[in-house]
């Protein structure tokens, strides 16, 4: 090991080989490298990059000079503490999402030339979404005439199953499929916290379709034997489905270290082709989700 490095994994302070913790280093200098599979578990210890720099191919734990344990930490710190979180940028990117969410990927691609990582540091969005998912509870307690414990099981469950749950699986399991078969680069790796950041992304569009734009239709226009009904409902959930599956195609395709991201756009041709299925055979969604909401709920059908 060269003599230039310290026993924290990186160049000493002030020593000829130290840069910025933002930079990566250049081809010319020595490198730690990842002996194992290349990519590390949630909570890992993060590696540097020994082939590519920051410009050309900037990967997603590049020059990391923060395990993953610890940038989880200091985001849980950030937690309760209110003053230091930026709402109405939380807010910008919710708005985004719906409108261009693009754009919002190119903010994350900043912070990982500002900052070396990809995930969000600021629980700002989190605490948005927790509070988007509590108003929108209400207009499901109006539409399934909930009472008010009704209501606070309503909102654990689609706080802590319907997105944290679901969220911590299907992050997991495209963290896993990324790095073992899209990764052009073996010792760059996509960090867990931007899956579940891409989820959180996706899920947004989907909470303002289902939790905002169906129960305030249910019960007048959906919530019949009609058509109409069952296709108007049915067509909020395949745009909710479709909206997710884009919104982490994006997520995914931003990564300069990913390849072949286009494979994320796959279940769209399955949706669709349940979506017309649906339709034909009689089969309300909207109504079935509904009861099941309800039996969550309140322990008894609608």
């Amino acid at each position: 090991m060269s003599a230039n490095f310290h026993r924290g994994g990186g160049p000493r302070p002030g020593g000829p080989g130290a840069q910025s913790p933002t930079t990566s280093f250049n081809a010319g200098r020595n490198y730690y490298s990842n002996p194992g599979s290349g990519y590390s578990t949630p909570g890992g210890a993060s590696v540097y990059s020994s082939r590519s720099n920051s410009t050309s191919q900037p990967g997603c734990l590049t020059a990391v000079r923060m395990t993953a344990m610890s940038k989880f930490n200091r985001y849980m710190r950030r937690l309760v503490h209110f003053r230091q979180m930026d709402f109405e940028f939380a807010a910008w990117q919710m708005l985004y999402l719906l409108i261009h969410p693009q754009t919002v990927y190119r903010k994350f691609v900043y912070r990982k030339r500002t900052k070396d990582q990809w995930a969000r540091d600021d629980p700002a969005f989190l605490v948005l979404l927790a509070v988007a998912l509590s108003l929108s509870s209400v207009l499901f307690a109006v539409a399934l005439d909930l009472h008010f414990s009704g209501f606070i099981l309503f909102y654990l469950w689609a706080v802590f199953f319907d997105c944290i749950f679901v969220g911590l699986v299907v992050a997991t399991s495209l963290w896993y499929l990324s790095n073992k078969f899209l990764r052009r680069t073996e010792d760059q790796d996509v960090e867990w916290g931007y899956c579940f950041d891409v989820h959180l992304n996706a899920f947004f569009p989907g909470l303002i379709l289902l939790h905002v734009v169906l129960p305030l239709l249910f019960n007048n226009l959906i919530d019949g034997p009609s058509f109409f009904s069952r296709l108007l409902g049915n067509s909020i959930w395949f745009v909710a489905a479709v909206y997710y599956v884009y919104i982490t195609f994006l997520g995914y395709t931003a990564l300069p270290i990913l390849q072949k991201t286009h494979r994320f756009l796959y279940p769209i041709t399955f949706l669709f082709i349940f979506y017309i299925a649906t339709a034909s055979a009689g089969w309300n969604v909207s109504q079935t989700a509904m009861n099941f909401y309800h039996f969550r709920a309140m322990n008894s059908h609608r």
